[in-house]
């Protein structure tokens, strides 16, 4: 099961992929993960990087604890996709030009039970708030 969000940010999309490509700010936008340990490759196919995951139990999992993610798929300025490999759920983002701003689309793919019961449908919704508010903050500044 696929679950896609989108959403308009007001940002220029380099100033987006710039927030995105810095590995230490995932937990900053992605929601579920508050800590990230890249490995010396950073944002790079093939990179493994130790997650903590949040203090929100799911159904399957104790809070907190750590996990690894895959990267998958890397296209500069326009793309990163992961696989988390505990939970084999493929997320990520994608985005594209919108005039001065940019479209972001966030998804999450995995099993049907899996998503259900660890909640994680609402995950590209989340993430996308998240960024929109950190777009927001540099927008004021």
């Amino acid at each position: 099961m696929r679950v896609e969000e989108s959403r308009v940010l007001l940002a220029a999309r380099e100033e987006v992929w710039a927030l995105v490509a810095e590995p230490f700010h995932l937990p900053d936008w992605w929601p579920g993960y508050t800590g990230v340990e890249p490995d010396r490759r950073g944002l790079a196919a093939g990179a493994r990087w130790t997650v903590l995951r949040s203090r929100a139990p799911g159904l399957l999992r104790k809070p907190g604890g750590r996990g690894i993610i895959v990267i998958q798929r890397v296209i500069p300025g326009g793309e990163v996709v992961w696989l988390d490999v505990k939970q084999q759920v493929e997320a990520g983002l994608r985005l594209e030009d919108e005039g001065r701003q940019t479209l972001a689309t966030a998804f999450v793919e995995g099993p049907i039970w899996r998503l259900y019961a660890e909640g994680a449908r609402g995950l590209p919704r989340h993430a996308l708030a998240r960024l929109y508010e950190l777009c927001q903050t540099a927008a004021r500044l």
